[in-house]
């Protein structure tokens, strides 16, 4: 029996729409698990209206009559400052080496994920992180110091969620006074008396840079133990 050009034509047609079946049932079930997986992540996010409430542990402190610190007192120890009292040289040393797109970014910034990413296949290791000051904020308060995917899914909702919700100066605030410096040191005041024995307000722009490298890894650039890199990622 001999096959007919009409048959041939159709037998193509009949596989074309097989496969744009099956490619369909493979679109909803992928669809379908990473909605599932999306709720899943955004139902376990903790809430952040308690950052409405956001006042850190603080030192506890005891003087003598002539004012002279006797002793200290502390699970993490750290002396709340106010956005509104931190020099604007403290902050724009921060912004600078941290997080450059700070006031224009959502929350996350997908420019210098880009960047960190090319860096690190040029590396063939990871060098860079690429978080903004918002998604270590929300890393702090929220999350658990893990590197998987689900984390860094979640570090990405919070800290989008988080812009929506506080100002820039608010979200400023709370990381500076968050950050661990290291040497014990919790937030930019305790950071600045622990390596230059003077309050926040009377640091120089140098001084301020160098601290701004720390909470990225403080054992690594801290200047009593690293001076040489303190210098050079500052």
């Amino acid at each position: 029996m001999a096959f007919k050009t009409e048959d041939f034509f159709k037998l193509i047609k009949d596989l074309k729409l097989k496969k744009e079946f099956i490619v369909t049932i493979l679109l909803s079930i992928l669809f379908g698990l990473s909605s599932g997986l999306i709720y899943w992540l955004i139902s376990d996010l903790p809430n952040i209206k308690l950052l409405e409430e956001y006042y850190p542990l603080e030192s506890s402190k005891i003087y003598s009559t002539d004012n002279r610190l006797i002793a200290e007192f502390y699970i993490e120890r750290r002396t709340y400052i106010p956005y509104f009292q931190i020099p604007e040289h403290i902050k724009k040393a921060f912004i600078s080496v941290e997080d450059i797109r700070f006031y224009t970014h959502p929350g996350v910034d997908f420019i210098g994920i880009m960047r960190a990413l090319w860096h690190d296949i040029k590396a063939g290791e990871i060098i860079e992180g690429g978080s903004t000051i918002t998604q270590q904020l929300a890393r702090m308060l929220f999350l658990k110091p893990d590197k998987s995917i689900s984390r860094k899914i979640k570090e990405a909702i919070l800290s989008i969620k988080i812009e929506k919700n506080y100002t820039k100066e608010e979200i400023l605030g709370m990381y500076l006074n968050q950050a661990y410096f290291g040497t014990r040191a919790y937030g930019i005041e305790a950071a600045s008396q622990t390596y230059f024995g003077k309050s926040v307000n009377d640091l120089t722009l140098g001084e301020a840079a160098l601290l701004a490298a720390l909470p990225k890894a403080p054992n690594v650039y801290s200047p009593f133990k690293n001076p040489e890199k303190a210098l050079e990622r500052r």
